[in-house]
């Protein structure tokens, strides 16, 4: 992890933490990296709905302006949204104003590059010695050659489209009802009414102070609770920025990205679309997922938590088809990042012509007995917690009674002040008692 960014971005409590001065230096240093020789570079900028979203997107152009790139304004739109009109309009970098799932009073900061992909650790790197180590070598223009400032909000109808070219059908006699995380789907998820689903909205009033408060794919309760009394086929939540997506059944139950991935990856497998049968996933997908997959001969390979390190994975060895537990899905053929919009109209499609009810489909996958919390510990016990002897031989005693029947994994978290504990096993109790056991060694240890 860098000194700037983490697994997914730069994030901090928006205008304190993530500073306007700090906005505009990775503005100017982004656009001095990514410049192309000879000419100004175009920057998309896209950003959430949340209410520090418009002071860090004046910082950031500023910044991006100021050093002679161009700036060239989308508006809310979901992350992948951004990737992709970066290649469709030939953009030169991107930059997202988002924390993603986080609550309000963070924001964050996410680039990509020509190809619509997320950063390289080398790149971002060369992004942090500017800021941190070289600021005098950010040299300012003036005159003509400050960039210009435009407004590309039309873009988002020319995503909307590409959302229903690979999508790719027709989503008539479904009711569906989707919670937009009073994120950046609002500003798109009208794409399921133009596929011809029947939609219900929830989620999608935005304030600025709104995003991800009990609603989205971090919160699928209300969701869960109206599409049982509703009578629909499916709830679909967003996350904040839209690249992630979570379920609920006809039933309410939930649906989560590793059900997704595992029931899209069978059908693609059967048609012939699946690449080298296999799928990339991380080190946080359950046993129950692994076992589908392998008892469908398709090959799972994992990866360490983080979207970016997905996508490396496919990009590397030609994969098509990745992703993460917590809704983060790779389709490559169509996207260079996880896009919930995306996945869930494939999925749905997948569902429609199924013929099926969802809660079926997805009995099929059993999953083992997971739990996942995080712990806020200090930055100095969250940048060293592997050094800590009685936290180790407690995550080692854990690993020994579980042996191979479940799996203990504890890091910390690359977008939050978190140490997280993710244990997972046959017996729903074991589970729980040594996820307790574990968490009370660290808040003694990690949190004083």
């Amino acid at each position: 992890m860098g000194r700037l960014f983490g697994t997914d971005g730069v994030r901090g409590v928006a205008i304190t933490e993530l500073t306007c001065e700090l906005a505009m230096n990775i503005g100017r240093a982004a656009a001095l990296v990514l410049a192309k020789d000879g000419k100004k570079s175009n920057i998309l900028v896209g950003k959430d709905t949340r209410v520090s979203s418009d002071t860090l997107e004046a910082a950031l152009i500023a910044g991006i302006t100021s050093v002679g790139a161009n700036a060239e304004l989308l508006g809310v739109v979901p992350t992948p949204a951004l990737a992709f009109l970066i290649r469709e309009f030939e953009a030169d970098a991107g930059i997202m104003i988002s924390a993603s799932h986080n609550s309000f009073e963070d924001n964050g900061i996410k680039i990509f590059s020509a190809n619509g992909e997320k950063l390289p650790d080398e790149t971002e790197e060369k992004i942090e010695k500017y800021i941190l180590d070289e600021p005098e070598k950010m040299l300012l223009k003036s005159g003509a050659d400050v960039g210009e400032i435009r407004s590309l909000y039309s873009g988002k109808d020319a995503y909307m489209n590409h959302i229903i070219n690979c999508g790719g059908g027709d989503l008539s006699g479904m009711k569906l009802l989707l919670d937009c995380a009073n994120g950046s789907a609002c500003s798109c998820a009208g794409v399921f009414l133009e596929m011809g689903a029947a939609c219900d909205f929830i989620g999608n009033n935005p304030s600025g102070q709104n995003i991800n408060n009990n609603c989205g794919s971090t919160y699928l309760h209300s969701l869960s609770e109206q599409v049982r009394a509703g009578n629909y086929h499916a709830g679909i939540a967003f996350d904040g920025d839209a690249d992630r997506c979570l379920m609920v059944d006809e039933k309410g139950g939930e649906i989560t990205g590793d059900k997704i991935i595992a029931l899209t990856a069978v059908v693609m497998k059967n048609a012939g679309l699946l690449k080298k049968n296999t799928v990339v996933a991380t080190v946080m997908s359950n046993l129950g997922f692994h076992e589908y997959l392998h008892n469908h001969g398709i090959k799972t390979i994992c990866t360490k938590v983080g979207d970016r390190y997905v996508y490396e994975e496919m990009k590397k060895e030609g994969y098509n088809l990745g992703g993460e537990n917590s809704g983060h899905i790779i389709l490559s053929d169509c996207a260079t990042t996880g896009d919930g919009l995306l996945t869930a109209a494939r999925f749905l499609r997948l569902l429609k012509e199924s013929g099926k009810p969802l809660s079926e489909l997805a009995s099929a996958i059993n999953d083992y007995p997971q739990v996942l919390i995080g712990v806020k510990t200090t930055p100095a016990a969250r940048a060293n917690w592997d050094k800590n002897e009685k936290v180790m031989q407690v995550i080692k005693n854990a690993e020994t009674f579980f042996g191979s029947d479940g799996r203990v994994l504890v890091r910390a978290s690359g977008t939050e002040p978190l140490l997280r504990i993710m244990i997972e096993g046959k017996i729903k109790n074991d589970v729980d008692n040594w996820v307790e056991k574990i968490k009370e060694v660290v808040e003694n240890e990690l949190c004083k």
